[in-house]
Parts: structure tokens; C-alpha cells; sequence
């Protein structure tokens, strides 16, 4: 079964700025929200100095999600390995997995802002082999005899955000889930596992889609799309911040609106309850998809807006991908 979940990253923009205290206040409300409505999962991430205030420190909101909600499973997608030592990482974590009663999904990645790197006083030079040694380090923290208190989960599941066939290859070795929907990473991530010692057939991603689900997108699609470009181009401006390179043009969102994927900038989906149903079965086919989750808000949106996103996600795309997956069942009975 495909489970849904929802993803935030708190971005208060400029052209739309709001109380922050608000909108954090608001945020916790619609994780409890999404849990009442049968969420499966609440998904937070990780920038630094962004001019929107891109969440800063996802495992301390997930401790304050984790003390709203009961049964919905918290992930980060992600934590940026590099810019924390694995004490932390282990220790905090542990710590929301305490408070969660055992639903924490701890999704790591390398990051690629040098502005990010230059704050914490570290660089990113060897920083997919520094996540790699992080993700072997914190299970070490969490075995018998290391860091007290212990997690609930006896593991903890843990995913890489890593992209690319090597990317999902490292993934593999280290025998961690793999935070990406792209079926052609699903060979060298399970040549991976099997290299590394683990099943193959334990081999499990999941990821963010990049979309918005509407009843009418048609007539939504003006409001929408004005989101939809400070998403994108705020995620533009701070890719190049740093590296010298001049700022990206504003992006065309009408270019955007039904692509194919090629990568995580240069698509939006913006469909209905079945027609994002059907593009999610289209991208992910026969990949071993635990979870996908989906943008709860887009930079700036009214708070109006991301409720009703919230509730068509959890009531009207969620059991269509789950319907799919019963007639599938049935379909395979003798």
C-alpha cells in the first residue's frame, strides 16, 4: 500500500510575511489536523539562512508535532548530516522518538548550500561520505551500551536523500530506506542492499511529489500559481547563493504545470484528487514506494488554502491510493 503523507517547510515569505509565531502555532494545528483526517505521516525539512525562514531545526519541530499527535509517523526529510555531529543527531532524534512513543522516520542527507556550510564551519567536501559515516555512527550511538536514553524504535527507520544511481547505490550499501520516487534508481539501489550484505527485497523509498491537488485546478490555478513561482524560485535563488553564479530568471509556472519529472526544479503537478492519483502511479510503477507526501503549503499560501489542501489529501487522494492498492490485491486472488 502507498501511504500519503503531508510536507511542510514553513517558509513565510516576504510578498505574503505573517506573524511567524502564528504560523508556527498554525503549522502544529494542521498536524493535528491531518492526523484526525488519517495522515499517515508529517514530513519536515532543513535550510539555512533562506529570506523566506525555511525551517531551521526539523527535529525540534518534530518533538513539538510529536507532543500534538498520537498516531501520525513524523519524518525529516531532511536532516543535513554535515552541519551536525552524530551526537546530536542521535540524541535529538532519540529524544523525538521518545515523546512520539515510536514514530520517528529519520531521513538524513548531504546538503549542498556552501552558505550553509560556512555557518556551521564546516565544508562540503566529502559530504556524502561524512552523511555515510553519520548513518553508521548513530546506529552506533543507539546499541546497547551507547547514548542513554535509548529510542523507543529498536531501529529507529532511517532513509538517505541521496539522488543518482550512485546516490541510491551508497543508500543501499548502508542499508538505510531511499528518500526518492525515481524508478531507475531502483536497480543499483537494490544491487546496493545485496552488495552491502542486506535483502534485496528489503529495499523501501519514499518522497516528496511535487503537486498540489484541487477539486477544479483550472480555476485554482491563478491563486495557485502565484505560490507556486516564490516556491520555486526562492529554492533557485539559494541553490546559486554562494557559488557565483548569477540569480535564475523567475520561472515560467504555466512551463512547469504537468511536466514530466527530470528533476526535483523543472515539474508541478496540479491535478485532481484522480488525476494526481494517476500520475503517482505513472511515476512510481513497480518501485518497492512505501510513502509519498505532499506539499501541505506553498510559500505564502492563506491559511484557508493549505486547510482545504490538507483535507482533499487525506480524503480524497489518500483512499484512491489505497483503493489501488485493494484492487490490486483482488485482482491477484486465484
Amino acid at each position: 500500500m502507498v501511504n500519503v503523507g503531508i510536507y511542510f517547510d514553513l517558509r513565510n515569505p516576504p510578498g505574503w510575511r505573517q506573524d511567524p509565531a502564528r504560523l508556527h502555532a498554525f503549522t502544529l494545528e494542521m498536524c493535528e489536523e491531518a492526523e484526525h483526517l488519517g495522515a499517515h505521516s508529517v514530513w519536515l525539512t532543513e535550510h539555512h539562512l533562506f529570506d523566506d525562514d525555511y525551517l531551521t531545526q526539523p527535529l525540534t519541530f518534530a518533538a513539538a508535532v510529536a507532543a500534538r499527535t498520537r498516531r501520525v509517523r513524523i519524518g525529516t526529510a531532511l536532516v543535513v548530516a554535515p552541519l551536525h555531529h552524530p551526537v546530536e543527531i542521535a540524541e535529538q532524534a532519540a529524544l523525538v522518538d521518545l515523546i512520539s512513543a515510536g514514530r520517528l522516520e529519520l531521513g538524513l542527507g548531504a546538503g549542498y548550500r556552501e552558505p550553509e556550510y560556512r555557518l556551521f564551519g564546516v565544508t562540503g567536501e566529502r559530504r556524502y561520505g561524512r552523511t555515510d559515516d553519520c548513518v553508521r555512527e548513530v546506529r552506533r550511538l543507539w546499541a546497547e551500551g551507547g547514548l542513554t536514553p535509548r529510542p523507543v524504535q529498536h531501529p529507529v527507520p532511517l532513509w538517505l536523500g541521496y539522488q543518482g544511481p550512485q546516490g541510491a547505490r551508497r543508500a543501499g550499501l548502508l542499508g538505510t530506506g531511499l528518500l526518492s520516487l525515481d524508478p531507475d534508481l531502483v536497480e543499483p539501489y537494490r544491487k546496493g542492499l545485496a552488495d552491502g550484505g542486506h535483502d534485496a527485497g528489503s529495499a523501501r523509498m519514499a518522497g516528496g511529489v511535487q503537486g498540489w491537488v484541487s477539486e477544479d485546478p483550472d480555476a485554482d490555478w491563478p491563486l495557485v500559481s502565484r505560490h507556486v513561482v516564490a516556491q520555486f524560485d526562492s529554492y533557485r535563488r539559494h541553490l546559486v547563493q554562494g557559488t557565483g553564479q548569477p540569480t535564475p530568471r523567475s520561472v515560467d509556472p504555466s512551463r512547469l504545470r504537468g511536466r514530466d519529472p527530470r528533476g526535483p526544479l523543472d515539474h508541478f503537478w496540479h491535478e485532481t484528487p484522480a488525476g494526481m492519483a494517476a500520475r503517482i502511479r505513472r511515476r512510481i510503477g513497480d518501485a518497492p514506494v512505501e510513502t509519498v507526501f505532499l506539499w501541505a503549503s506553498l510559500a505564502g499560501m492563506p491559511e484557508d488554502l493549505v486547510a482545504g489542501n490538507i483535507r482533499t489529501i487525506c480524503t480524497r487522494l489518500a483512499p484512491l491510493l489505497r483503493a489501488d492498492e485493494r484492487e490490486n490485491n483482488e485482482g491477484n486472488r486465484p
